[in-house]
């Protein structure tokens, strides 16, 4: 069969032996520098022609050999020259027609698949068997079972001793015998540390966690990479096991550090048709104290003309200290200064927090703190000042493949904030859940399905003694995009219009890809409301619904979306607009 490609301004490239419509074409196309070299849209050299064809001989091969294929001929002529004859110091002036000829031979298949000494516990790759097709990658693959599978036992120096590999052409098959080598069982040496300037080595040690003296495991070297990177304070980080295996059985290890630079300033912003823009900066500092710990303050200011209320003012302060109970466990501590001139309340409120933060894993996060809120509130009950000593918890589960376009995954977090009232209130608790979940479908447009479900609640004072700004509306961004922002509440009739003790809110989103950087959305957003504790369907619903573009780029993809009301009290208003960075959740 003849299979030939077009090229504008280069030589046509024919491709012969092979099947067009077979998966073999596509892999031996993709792996070809010839068929890259005469696309239509590059121009090459004959020099880089002649370059490409004699690389392809090997490319093609190690291609082939991968499928299985032991005995194939690879033939490759430049208008009709054999391209490994063609001296690279004396390419033609002009190459008009290339020819990639191919017969592959027959398939192999393994007729023995044999690997020893396996550790216990360890799963060899499913082609790795009699009767599988003979491929190199799976042959690959098998001994890195096998390596890994002693590593982690702690044997460290685990290799591959020999390969014994046995064609036999007249019955298809090849007969593999691997040996290893386990070498000995060793623990962890002494953590060097090398490439690091202002932030301490006994610090970097401490905050890497590396377990000295027991036994050697892979997944404490990744953990302790992880560790260093979470820090904040470096931009490269490799832990590098010695070569030679140190005394009484033990493995130096040698963390190569690159220092971030110590200062970073940044700025973002959102804009909506109601809620007008919002503006943010911040100033960070990565080594304050010269042992990884980060300062990072912060200001922001919400509802540049807008009309949700008036502008809202935060300027924050946050002091983090990596690994201070032990490697996994970091200690904060912020203050917080906020003005919020919301649509049904004014507050100003001062919090100071401090407490730890426990990363169970790399997808498991858990917080404690103790904390003191001293407010002034308004609303349509009148003015309220209290103070409150507060016990926020959290736990937060992030299995997403994308923080800000989530494909797959989920993601769940649960705050319970517990607060005794010293003065001005009521004792009670304020829970919030927020639950996502992400499925894609397909590959040439695939389609992404999100979902997300937020439950809240206040148990304990009454509504109208209950911290202002810890009750819940509906509405905007963030709830119910299509309806103004926080329009819902509890109507107390009069046009007065408080928060909500329980609230729920419903989101689901079609994501679909139209190119690779630009996609469209629809959506639909329901939001609840109740003067209840706990959420009994006694409150009312509002709605919404719209669609929106996106465009994909490397900080995330640009967000617009135009969503309408479709139920609930009427507001008036015909439809919202929101730009960000980010899908919506």
């Amino acid at each position: 069969m003849l299979v030939c490609v077009k090229s504008a301004g280069a030589a046509d490239l024919s491709f012969t032996g092979i099947d067009r419509d077979s998966d073999l074409y596509s892999t031996l196309r993709g792996g070809s520098l010839l068929v890259e070299q005469t696309d239509q849209d590059v121009s090459p050299s004959p020099q880089e022609l002649v370059a490409a064809a004699q690389a392809d001989y090997a490319r093609l091969l190690a291609v082939l050999y991968d499928q299985g294929y032991f005995g194939p001929v690879v033939k490759i002529t430049l208008d009709g020259v054999e391209a490994s004859a063609i001296p690279p110091v004396s390419p033609p002036r002009q190459v008009q027609r290339a020819v990639i000829d191919i017969d592959t031979g027959p398939k192999f298949t393994f007729a023995a698949t044999r690997i020893s000494p396996v550790a216990p516990g360890t799963e060899l790759p499913d082609g790795y068997a009699v009767g599988e097709t003979a491929r190199l990658s799976v042959l690959k693959d098998a001994v890195s079972a096998g390596i890994n599978g002693w590593r982690d036992q702690g044997h460290a120096k685990a290799k591959l001793a020999s390969q014994d590999l046995t064609a036999r052409h007249t019955d298809r098959t090849i007969s593999a015998n691997l040996q290893l080598s386990p070498g000995p069982k060793l623990r962890f040496g002494a953590l060097t540390v090398k490439g690091n300037r202002d932030v301490r080595t006994a610090r970097i040690i401490e905050i890497a966690g590396l377990p000295e003296g027991k036994t050697y495991d892979p997944n404490e070297l990744r953990l302790a990479q992880q560790r260093l990177r979470r820090a904040g304070a470096f931009s490269a980080v490799a832990l590098l096991e010695a070569d030679r295996i140190g005394p009484d059985d033990t493995l130096p290890i040698t963390a190569q550090i690159t220092e971030s630079k110590p200062r970073r300033f940044g700025f973002g912003g959102e804009l909506s048709s109601l809620e007008g823009v919002t503006l943010n900066t911040f100033w960070l500092h990565r080594n304050l104290l010269g042992g990884a710990e980060r300062l990072r303050i912060g200001a922001e200011i919400k509802g540049i003309g807008g009309n949700s209320g008036g502008e809202d003012y935060t300027l924050s302060a946050r002091f983090e200290r990596p690994a201070t109970f032990n490697a996994d466990t970091d200690f904060y501590a912020l203050a917080k200064l906020e003005q919020l001139d919301e649509v049904n309340f004014f507050s100003r409120q001062l919090d100071l927090e401090a407490g730890i933060e426990r990363f169970a894993n790399e997808n498991r996060t858990y917080t404690l703190g103790l904390g003191l809120r001293r407010a002034e509130t308004r609303d349509a009950f009148g003015t309220n000042k209290f103070t409150l000593f507060t016990v926020p918890l959290s736990a937060e589960f992030d299995y997403r493949d994308n923080t800000l376009d989530a494909k797959d995954g989920y993601f769940l977090k649960a705050a319970v904030t517990p607060f005794v009232a010293l003065s001005g209130a009521d004792n009670g608790v304020r829970s919030y859940v927020d639950a996502r979940a992400y499925r894609t479908f397909g590959t040439a447009r695939p389609v992404t399905l999100a979902f997300r479900g937020q439950l809240g609640s206040v148990y304990g004072p009454d509504l109208n003694v209950a911290p202002a700004d810890y009750l819940f509306y509906s509405g905007g961004s963030g709830t119910v995009r299509g309806q103004p922002y926080q329009t819902l509440g509890v109507d107390l009739g009069g046009g007065n219009i408080v928060g909500g003790r329980s609230f729920a809110g419903l989101s689901a989103e079609a994501r679909v890809s139209i190119t690779d950087t630009l996609g469209i959305v629809g959506f639909a957003d329901a939001g609840y409301i109740g003067s209840e504790e706990f959420f009994d369907g006694s409150g009312a619903w509002h709605s919404g619904a719209g669609i929106g573009l996106r465009y994909a780029t490397g900080v995330g993809p640009i967000r617009l979306d135009v969503a309408v009301p479709t139920s609930g009290p009427e507001t008036g208003e015909d439809f919202q607009v929101y730009i960000g960075i980010g899908q919506s959740f």
